[in-house]
C-alpha cells in the first residue's frame, strides 16, 4: 500500500475516536501494553514529559517541546487530533514522521495489528513511540488523548506529569462531574514523579493532593507560583505579547510572544511551572524559554490558537470546543474591532450544545456548518438549536461551502470567525 492507501487501511480497519467518538474509545490499556511489550518498550529510550488536561494541554505540550529543542534537545512530540494531515501527531524537531515510515510501519507490523485489533488511537501511539526510539531522541513530549488514567499513553513513567486543568468535556466518557473528571486525569500521576498542576481550585484540589500523597509523588499547582498577564495583539502577525512573573521572586519574563488567544496566558503560567522543573536536568535557561514560545509555531507547527487567517476581512479560526474554552473565545471575538461579525460554527454530535451556545453574541451573521467526519452534527439541527438562543442564520452542508458564502458576505472592516470543533478549523487552515 502506498501512504493515502495505509490511511485508509487504518481508517477503514481500526476504530477511530476522531472519527466516529464514543464507540471507538477503549477503557482499559490491554491493547496498549500488549503493543508496548511487542515493540520492546520503546519509550524507556528516552525520557517523557506527560501531560493531559480538558483545554491547553496541546498549547502547552507544543510550547514545551519548542523550549527543549531551543535548549539543543532532539524533541518528539506526540499530540492528537491532526488537523490537516495525520503525520502531524508524531513530530521530532517539528518534522513530521515520513509517509514511508508511517507505510512501513503498517506493512510490517501488520499481523500484531490484525491480532489485535487496536484503535486508531492505541497504534498511533505504538507508533510513535517506536519512531522516536529508532530516531534516537533525547526526550518526548507526550500528550494524552481522552482522560489520563485509561489512556493509552499512560504506559511511560515520565520525569514530570502535567494537567493544565479540568473542565466539562467528555463527561460521557470520563464521568458526570468535575471531580469524577479530574479523578481520571490524575491517574497519570505516578509514584514519586513531580507533578504540576496548572490551576487550583476547590472542587479539584483535594482529589490532586490525595492521589500525590499515595504515589508519594511531589506536586506543585503553576498559579500559585507564576502570573500572567496579557499585552497587545497585533492583527498582523496574529501574535500576543505576554508578560509572566515569578510571584515568590517578583522576577518578570518580558518580550513574550506566542499565537494571542487570551487563554494562553494560563497556558504559559503552567509551561513555566514545568520548565523549572525541567530547568536543571535539560539545562534550560531563561533564552530558551523566551525563544521558545516566541518560535513555537516554527518550532512544531502549532496552529488552530486563534490563528489569523487573513486581513481585510479579518479572518480568524480557532479550534476551542467546550465551554470552558470557548469562553475564552467569545470574550476574544467580542473584544476584536470589526463593523460586521460572520461566525462559520460546526460541532460534533455529542456537544451539549445547551453549554456552549449561549456563550456565542446574537448580533452575528451565522454560517452553521458540518465537518467531514462522521462524528459531525448536522447543520439544520445545529441551526435549529442555535435559533433558541438567537443565533440566526443560515446552514451549509460543508465547511468549504460555508466559510466562501462567509468571505463573499463580508466587507473588509468586517471579522470572520471559524470554530466550534477542531473537524471544523481543520477545513480552513
Amino acid at each position: 500500500m502506498n501512504y493515502e492507501e495505509t490511511l485508509e487501511f487504518l481508517y477503514a480497519q481500526l476504530p477511530a475516536y476522531h472519527r466516529i467518538g464514543k464507540a471507538a474509545y477503549r477503557n482499559d490499556l490491554g491493547n496498549s501494553l500488549a503493543l508496548d511489550d511487542y515493540f520492546g518498550h520503546p519509550h524507556r529510550n528516552y525520557p517523557t514529559v506527560h501531560l493531559a488536561g480538558t483545554n491547553g494541554k496541546g498549547s502547552v505540550s507544543h510550547m514545551t517541546a519548542s523550549v527543549l529543542q531551543e535548549a539543543g534537545w532532539e524533541t518528539g512530540l506526540y499530540t492528537s487530533p491532526h488537523l490537516r494531515d495525520f503525520r502531524e501527531r508524531i513530530r521530532i524537531n517539528g518534522e513530521m514522521i515520513p509517509k514511508r515510515k508511517v507505510t512501513e510501519f503498517v506493512r510490517r507490523h501488520h499481523r500484531i495489528i490484525e491480532s489485535l485489533r487496536p484503535s486508531f488511537f492505541e497504534l498511533t501511539v505504538a507508533m510513535a513511540f517506536d519512531h522516536f526510539a529508532k530516531e534516537k531522541i533525547d526526550v518526548a513530549v507526550i500528550e494524552t488523548g481522552l482522560g489520563g488514567r485509561l489512556d493509552s499513553t499512560n504506559i511511560i513513567k515520565p520525569v514530570v506529569s502535567v494537567i493544565t486543568n479540568i473542565g466539562h468535556d467528555h463527561m460521557d466518557l470520563l464521568g458526570p462531574s468535575i471531580e469524577k473528571i479530574a479523578s481520571e486525569k490524575a491517574g497519570i500521576i505516578k509514584r514519586g514523579i513531580p507533578a504540576v498542576i496548572g490551576e487550583k481550585h476547590q472542587e479539584t484540589y483535594k482529589i490532586f493532593m490525595t492521589k500525590a500523597r499515595e504515589e508519594e509523588a511531589p506536586i506543585c499547582f503553576a498559579d500559585k507560583n507564576f502570573a500572567c498577564s496579557l499585552g497587545e495583539f497585533d492583527y498582523e502577525t496574529g501574535e500576543r505579547s505576554y508578560l509572566i512573573t515569578e510571584i515568590s521572586s517578583g522576577k518578570e519574563y518580558a518580550g513574550l510572544t506566542t499565537l494571542g488567544g487570551d487563554y494562553q496566558a494560563k497556558n504559559l503560567v503552567t509551561l513555566l511551572q514545568v520548565i523549572e522543573t525541567l530547568r536543571k536536568s535539560f539545562g534550560i535557561t531563561d533564552e530558551h524559554v523566551t525563544d521558545g514560545i516566541r518560535n513555537v509555531v516554527a518550532n512544531t507547527g502549532l496552529m488552530g490558537r486563534w490563528q489569523v487567517l487573513n486581513r481585510n476581512p479579518l479572518i480568524v479560526c480557532d479550534t476551542g470546543h467546550n465551554r470552558e474554552g470557548l469562553e475564552y473565545v467569545t470574550r476574544q471575538i467580542a473584544a476584536t474591532p470589526g463593523a460586521g461579525l460572520h461566525i462559520v460554527l460546526g460541532f460534533v454530535d455529542d456537544k451539549d450544545l445547551s453549554s456552549v451556545l449561549p456563550l456565542f453574541p446574537p448580533e452575528a451573521k451565522y454560517y452553521f456548518t458540518k465537518a467531514s467526519v462522521p462524528r459531525a452534527l448536522d447543520e439544520k439541527l445545529l441551526m435549529k438549536e442555535a435559533g433558541k438562543y438567537g443565533l440566526e442564520g443560515m446552514s451549509y452542508p460543508d465547511v468549504k461551502g460555508a466559510f466562501k458564502a462567509a468571505r463573499f458576505a463580508a466587507s473588509p472592516e468586517d471579522l470572520i470567525f471559524v470554530g466550534g470543533s477542531t473537524f471544523v478549523v481543520a477545513e480552513v487552515v
